[in-house]
């Protein structure tokens, strides 16, 4: 299959963040108000419609350009060399557009303000923590799954997101795009803007190890010398 251009690439990566963050947003509102006030049953609403999401939007953006929407992803591929440095940088800014655009996009479906700022605090050392861990499994899963099984990858990333949203202490945001830009909502899913940075750091520092480590793991080894096992 010829590759698509770097135009189609990059407007995939807008359309496809563009509707995860939909979905992320628009099930966190959704959510909320069909709750009753139920943290529980909102945030489980809020998973089960976001690994839904994820799965579709791999398996239809996927073929095109990847369906990365996530810049440690995109960084992850351009340092393995599977990714040219100029594409990477407009994958990146791509999925941040395409992120901001989604958040606008569920506050219009459900009638709030368009241009909001969070309140919703997420600074404590354990969600930090919990933000290292999201995106360490994150990333492992995809470069595991890309070299050893590739089909399983929109699947994998959707039981992992799934399963992070309940096992981590931040909910599993896992990626920088999203996390700026929700920060631009004021509802169950928004985390307020001096939070930001904190967890961007702790999604780097995550994505980092996991890709030293994991490549690591992954590396070819040297058969072993004759008679040695």
């Amino acid at each position: 299959m010829t590759e698509a251009s770097l135009a189609k690439r990059v407007a995939a990566e807008a359309l496809g963040t563009a509707l995860l963050l939909a979905a992320i947003v628009g099930s966190g509102i959704m959510a909320e108000r069909l709750s009753g006030g139920n943290a529980a049953q909102a945030l489980l609403a809020n998973t089960v419609a976001t690994g839904a999401a994820l799965v579709a939007l791999i398996l239809t953006f996927g073929p095109i350009s990847g369906a990365h929407f996530n810049p440690v992803v995109t960084l992850a591929f351009a340092a393995h060399g599977k990714l040219r440095r100029e594409a990477a940088l407009a994958y990146i800014a791509a999925q941040f557009a395409g992120a901001i655009a989604g958040v606008w996009l569920a506050h219009l479906m459900f009638g709030l303000p368009i241009f909001e700022v969070s309140v919703h605090a997420r600074g404590s050392f354990g969600e930090l923590v919990g933000e290292f861990v999201a995106t360490f499994g994150l990333l492992a899963l995809i470069l595991s799954c890309t070299r050893h099984a590739p089909a399983a990858v929109p699947y994998g990333v959707a039981y992992y997101i799934v399963g992070a949203y309940w096992f981590t202490s931040s909910t599993s945001f896992a990626n920088p795009a999203v996390t700026f830009a929700r920060s631009l909502t004021d509802s169950f899913t928004g985390i307020a803007p001096a939070n930001v940075l904190g967890f961007t750091l702790a999604e780097l520092a995550g994505g980092v190890v996991a890709f030293v480590l994991v490549s690591w793991l992954l590396a070819a080894s040297a058969p072993p010398p004759h008679g040695e096992t």
